[in-house]
């Protein structure tokens, strides 16, 4: 299994600049939507910790129930794994099995490679799909969950669907990059001086 430690320079590293211009283009406003999704994890993290922290201390101290913290919670926490799952991949943070790795040759692991990230993109775009018509569904019908609160289901789905289409668009840069190649980072840095 690969977690990223075993890189050299890892942490320096930046993405190496893709070859082709229309991806170099799609790559750059994925980078973008990356910062503005972490961000916005992060701040989603953190009031779910408060609301869950609320909600106990209200629980115990108080004897008091609050029937809306579990779905708001559910909510951004489905937010925040949809939408930062094109960041994660972009650094290939996904739990992955290199089992077959250090067994095949170079020329063979970029083609496993390959595989793998024409497969992922495949199955994300059924996925993405899916989701946009869950949401169509949910938005046009008025879907509510079953409990006393009950929040619009629109507002998770539509998470979903945005998260699965970024992680998508990402496997498509990841498969593009493969056909195209990539330029080196020296070598994008002075055509850009």
């Amino acid at each position: 299994m690969s977690h990223g430690f075993e890189m050299p320079g890892a942490a320096a590293a930046r993405p190496a600049v893709p070859a082709s211009a229309p991806v170099a283009w799609l790559a750059a406003i994925l980078q973008g939507y990356h910062r503005v999704a972490v961000f916005l994890g992060m701040i989603a993290l953190l009031v779910t910790s408060c609301i869950l922290t609320y909600s106990v201390v209200v629980r115990y101290f108080f004897h008091q129930s609050t029937d809306w913290q579990d779905e708001a919670s559910v909510f951004m926490l489905v937010g925040v794994i949809f939408l930062c799952s094109a960041h994660v991949q972009s650094l290939r943070g996904h739990i992955g099995i290199e089992a077959l790795a250090g067994l095949l040759s170079p020329l063979a692991n970029r083609i496993r490679m390959f595989i793998v990230d024409l497969l992922s993109f495949a199955f994300c775009a059924f996925f993405a799909w899916k989701s946009w018509t869950l949401f169509h569904e949910a938005w046009v019908e008025g879907q509510t969950t079953s409990s006393t609160f009950a929040p619009p289901l629109w507002i998770p789905y539509s998470l979903m669907a945005l998260g699965m289409t970024m992680l998508t668009l990402q496997l498509l840069v990841q498969v593009l990059v493969r056909i195209t190649g990539t330029v080196p980072v020296q070598q994008a840095q002075g055509g850009a001086q």
